[in-house]
């Protein structure tokens, strides 16, 4: 396989005069800040060890909830009548009852807002048959996700004792939040709510960003004797949204303090720069045996970068194509890399894909691409 690099022109854009701040002193055994709109790091420690998400595990619990309510393998007024194994689980719960029907609805909410074990269960239970089986698939998304890192046991991540091969990392588990965000946002109206009340027991969400911060709209918060106080927090201000995470606090004061730094010091510390526009051609790539020769690559979305503070005119762009680039090539996938670098330093691989689709030639065309391929 070979590259060609192309070096693009950027579009205009308004630089600042204010400097980067310094990072903020961390508690938290591990964190990551993140970029939502592109995956960016902007700052981490320990991003990549395994811990213990405690009930950060339900991230993923509420990704395949979702995943189901939108293939309507279950619905949201459906009753799931609660085994005596749900009902049992202990560690935070809705106090849902046995052996009876309570809503997916109430459950969904029970797990989301008030951290409830007993519902994760009868969640998981209600759709992969047993628990075990759940997990299996929490396992097979976070493979498909990419996040190589995770391995879940349960719905829940609540164990009696230390659980170390159910593990997360920072890093993946950011990775995550911005997936359940992305495919399922209709889940924010819950992340978002303060609390919820079922079988006369009124609950509060365990994120008290809710309460400090109104930008911020979720997402979970996690506590074991294993793994500390967790918590995956995010915000939107303006156009832009981050991810925080913080694995391993002392306490809730100590996450709930940390996530917050981190969120304003990443807002405060970064300008949100739009390079491109959503369906931009930011370059013609040559492509063989296909009924075009050239396809036009560039993004999906708005290509909008976090840079320091003040270096938004510092910013180049390297496109790198895969060479040869043969057809035929489907609108949408992935034909380059756009690699970043701010003030001559990189700064990150962002993948660009093909702005429309160009299909097979016929015989000799593709014949006559052979030959030309044969020579180079």
């Amino acid at each position: 396989m070979r590259f060609l690099i192309f070096f693009l022109a950027l579009l205009p854009v308004a630089a600042s005069v204010a400097q980067p701040l310094p990072v903020p002193t961390v508690s938290a055994r591990a964190w990551l800040l993140m970029d939502y709109a592109t995956g960016q790091v902007l700052a981490s420690q320990e991003a990549d060890m395994r811990l213990e998400p405690a009930s950060l595990t339900k991230v993923m619990t509420t990704y395949l909830v979702a995943d189901a309510l939108a293939q309507k393998t279950i619905s949201l007024q459906q009753p799931v009548t609660v085994s005596e194994r749900a009902w049992r689980t202990q560690g935070s719960r809705s106090f849902v009852p046995v052996n009876k029907g309570v809503l997916v609805d109430e459950l969904f909410k029970g797990m989301v807002i008030q951290s409830g074990n007993d519902a994760s269960v009868a969640l998981a239970e209600a759709i992969g048959g047993t628990e075990d089986a759940f997990a299996a698939m929490m396992n097979r998304t976070a493979q498909r996700m990419g996040l190589k890192d995770t391995n879940f046991l349960n719905a829940s991540g609540y164990f009696e004792g230390p659980a170390p091969n159910h593990y997360s990392t920072a890093r993946d588990l950011a990775r995550l939040a911005a997936a359940l965000i992305r495919d399922h946002p209709e889940t924010h109206v819950l992340h978002a709510m303060k609390e919820y009340t079922y079988n006369g027991i009124r609950q509060h969400n365990r994120n008290r960003l809710l309460w400090a911060d109104p930008t911020v709209d979720g997402l979970k918060t996690g506590h074991s004797n294993a793994a500390g106080f967790c918590l995956i927090a995010t915000a939107r201000r303006g156009p832009r949204r981050l991810i925080s995470v913080v694995l391993g606090t002392a306490s809730e004061e100590a996450r709930a303090r940390d996530s917050l730094n981190l969120l304003n010091w990443g807002f405060a510390g970064f300008d949100a720069v739009k390079l491109y526009d959503k369906g931009q051609v930011i370059s013609q790539l040559r492509v063989f045996k296909g009924v075009q020769n050239l396809v036009g690559a560039g993004f999906a979305e708005d290509f909008v970068v976090s840079v320091p503070r003040g270096m938004a005119d510092k910013v180049t762009a390297q496109l790198v194509s895969r060479q040869p680039l043969l057809a035929p090539v489907a609108a949408g996938s992935v034909v380059g890399t756009l690699k970043l670098a701010v003030n001559g330093q990189a700064w990150g691989e962002y993948p660009v894909v093909a702005q429309s689709a160009v299909p097979l030639a016929g015989f000799l065309g593709r014949w006559w691409d052979d030959v030309r391929l044969f020579f180079q």
